[in-house]
């Protein structure tokens, strides 16, 4: 694959300026892109076979290509990475754009109730997959829902059964292993302990929160009460480490824009993935080392090979700056980045702001 700097010395300023107007016809219109079409919308007038001169130049760098014997070209992935890293001009977000999405999450905002995370971000979802004509993805950690209550019950000589409860009223258990005979006291005296510490905070927060306090707590409670809480959240937090909680809305989207069968059963082996979350694990990861909004073309990622699709996908942080989940656009490469990026970018600042405010 060609890069940047060799892209931008190799070809000159007629070379750059063909290969930009072929790559945004084909956004536009998912067409290949023939030589008399681009003579009619370049500026400056260049004849169909200087084009064509060029045009070849290009399909021998690797970055435009030829879908069938047609004298259309469209860009390869590497094109269209090409394209994004050097040509891809990408401006504030629009309006119209804007507006709608202040709406949609100022909405979810001002309601009586407090929604729970859960359903803020199915509809961020829909909102995503409405403003993008694509597939709207969601994707977090289950630590990231507010605890509302915490209790130690026993349950024989050895176990202790943890009981964790989230503010959306969803509830998980873990079993624990105890020194025999725990008094009653101590279950009591570490339950209310986590109770005035953590309820409110996601359980990311609860585990910064009492590493800090747990030295005052060993000072103010004997050492079975402090190990009972000190184990009681290192077992939530290895069996909740790789747990996601997965969000696709508008798949539809992309199953009436694939142009035949072949396609169509490319994302439909895509959606099959989803359903596994095979891959998608890893999109944390790579946002943990992002600033803003990053895309992936195709092959760029282990999880869209197959399907010809590309994501724009963006982290969102919790009131310390802690990503605790990343939201996005699942649609095909012709994306229209431009637009996509800004829109994908300002939901994400809108919803680590909601989240911060209602929870």
């Amino acid at each position: 694959m060609i890069d940047e700097a060799t892209f931008l010395n190799q070809m000159n300023k007629r070379s750059k300026e063909i290969f930009r107007h072929l790559v945004e016809n084909f956004l536009k219109d998912g067409e290949p892109v023939g030589s008399r079409t681009l003579s009619r919308t370049l500026p400056n007038s260049l004849s169909p076979a200087s084009i064509r001169n060029v045009m070849s130049d290009l399909e021998h760098l690797g970055l435009i290509t030829s879908p069938h014997t047609s004298a259309g070209r469209i860009p390869t992935q590497s094109g269209l990475r090409m394209f994004v890293d050097a040509m891809l001009e990408v401006g504030s977000i629009k309006q119209e754009d804007q507006r709608y999405i202040e709406q949609h999450i100022n909405g979810q905002s001002s309601r009586e109730h407090k929604q729970h995370v859960e359903g803020i971000l199915s509809d961020t979802g829909t909102l995503l997959s409405g403003l993008s004509q694509c597939a709207g993805i969601v994707l977090t950690t289950k630590q990231s829902r507010p605890i509302q209550h915490i209790q130690f019950v026993r349950l024989d000589n050895v176990k202790i059964l943890l009981i964790l409860v989230y503010q959306d009223n969803e509830v998980e258990n873990r079993i624990i292993t105890a020194p025999m005979g725990l008094p009653a006291s101590v279950l009591e005296q570490a339950s209310n302990y986590l109770n005035a510490h953590v309820v409110g905070l996601t359980f990311a927060e609860a585990e910064r929160v009492l590493a800090k306090q747990m030295e005052l707590a060993k000072q103010n409670f004997d050492k079975l009460t402090s190990e009972l809480v000190a184990t009681g959240m290192a077992v939530w937090a290895g069996e909740n480490a790789d747990q996601r909680n997965l969000i696709v809305r508008g798949r539809s989207n992309l199953i009436d824009d694939a142009p035949d069968i072949e396609n169509l059963n490319l994302i439909k082996s895509l959606f099959d993935d989803l359903e596994t979350k095979k891959e998608l694990i890893n999109l944390l990861d790579l946002a943990d080392n992002a600033e803003g909004v990053r895309i992936f073309i195709g092959a760029e990622n282990n999880l869209f090979s197959m399907s010809g699709s590309s994501l724009v996908v963006s982290p969102f942080h919790d009131d310390e700056k802690n990503i605790v989940g990343v939201l996005g656009v699942i649609g095909p490469t012709r994306l229209n980045y431009g637009r996509i990026v800004p829109v994908v970018d300002y939901t994400a600042k809108m919803v680590g702001q909601l989240l911060g405010k209602n929870f």
